[in-house]
């Protein structure tokens, strides 16, 4: 006999906003421990050192997890001018030095090439699989690799700041796959001054917002509680990408099955991806042809 698995069926999204020194994991794991729930998953990975927006997706609602991963998604950090390290944040060590300092004018003239579809080097400690082996563990090895230039698109990279000559705040908001500290390692490569990140925040994933965060703390002030719930945020958010149809009553039954079902819909071509509600409850993603959905997702509620 199977099983069965412990915890609540409890279903939305949690936006996390991830203070330093924990890993994404970490938070997934005392967020799915605190709502009691049998099923968590998260976003878009942050590194350990980096804050800010992490959200946190439980029960049916991490069936939705990939359309907030594809979405644009913005970060704040400032990059340390004059220094390279082995990590390309300020948790590694110092492995070069330059004395070059750019102009402002420089700077922002060099950051024009990194907008639009550009071609990224993962940072060689990043999670990258090499030969079924993440990049990081060899990495840790001393090991150093030739990692293949990943796409990447960049909506934006604009400077924010220049608290000194040492230092540039930047905003980079960008698809998915993007690796701020491989930005920061590049930028500074172009400027002939090398560089590393200093400093990471996600202000803000598809639809969800740092300032719409909730602490850790809060989330083990509440943890077990009845209020706890009271955090969380509809799953239906993450479909907001994509237009919305509606399941008749007839064809609940069949879209939640899996098979093609009746819809009503106002300004959605044929073939375009949309999601199917009925009474306002997520049923279904899919493509709508010809009067019906045809249902690629499925939502147990």
């Amino acid at each position: 006999m199977a099983r069965r698995r412990k915890g609540r069926d409890i279903h939305g999204w949690l936006v996390v906003d991830k203070p330093a020194s924990i890993t994404s994991n970490a938070v997934v794991n005392k967020v799915k421990w605190a709502f009691e729930a049998k099923k968590a998953g998260h976003a878009g990975t942050l590194d350990p050192e980096a804050t800010g927006v992490l959200a946190v997706a439980l029960g049916e609602a991490t069936k939705t997890v990939p359309f907030v991963t594809d979405a644009l998604k913005a970060y704040e950090f400032t990059v340390r001018l004059g220094q390279a390290t082995n990590t390309d944040d300020a948790e590694g060590e110092v492995i070069a030095q330059s004395d070059a300092r750019p102009t402002d004018d420089e700077i922002k003239e060099a950051l024009n090439g990194f907008v639009g579809d550009i071609q990224q080097v993962p940072p060689q400690f990043s999670a990258v699989k090499i030969d079924g082996e993440r990049a990081y563990k060899r990495a840790r090895d001393g090991e150093e690799m030739e990692l293949a230039a990943r796409p990447l698109w960049v909506e934006s990279l604009v400077m924010l700041d220049r608290p000194d000559a040492d230092h540039v705040v930047l905003e980079l908001v960008c698809g998915k796959g993007g690796y701020v500290r491989s930005v920061a390692r590049d930028l500074g490569k172009v400027l002939g001054c090398l560089g590393h990140v200093l400093r990471l925040r996600r202000v803000w994933s598809g639809p969800f917002n740092a300032e719409d965060g909730v602490t850790m703390d809060r989330i083990q002030e509440l943890a077990r509680s009845e209020e706890i719930d009271s955090l969380l945020l509809p799953m239906d958010l993450a479909l907001e990408c994509m237009p919305e149809v509606k399941a008749t009553d007839e064809s609940v039954v069949r879209l939640k099955n899996g098979n093609p079902g009746m819809v009503i819909a106002q300004g959605v071509e044929y073939g375009e991806e949309c999601w199917a509600s009925h009474n306002g409850v997520p049923v279904a993603v899919g493509h709508f042809k010809a009067g019906e959905l045809h249902p690629n997702r499925v939502f147990v509620l």
